[in-house]
């Protein structure tokens, strides 16, 4: 089963929070190898970037997203449509 999670990628500096989002095999280790990177998110800067078709693409071949992937994606959509009407 596939998962979409969060992934810390090299050293983490202190104070730097910042995550790649991946779609990785459900069993295998956060740090491992994984398929594909489909966003980054960064908590320091308050920067989130997602594609949202390849991310809407992998629900759609049966991946599973995290509850932490599952609500920055919800907020990513907010900021998008709110930035359209503005």
């Amino acid at each position: 089963m596939l998962k979409i999670r969060l992934r810390k990628p090299g050293k983490s500096i202190k104070g730097r929070n910042h995550n790649k989002i991946v779609v990785a095999e459900a069993k295998s280790a956060r740090e491992s190898k994984f398929i594909e990177q489909i966003g980054y998110c960064d908590a320091v800067k308050k920067l989130l970037e997602l594609d949202i078709a390849k991310y809407e693409s992998w629900i759609k071949k049966g991946a599973q997203p995290t509850e932490t992937v599952a609500t920055l994606f919800k907020r990513y959509k907010r900021q998008i449509k709110k930035s359209k009407v503005d």
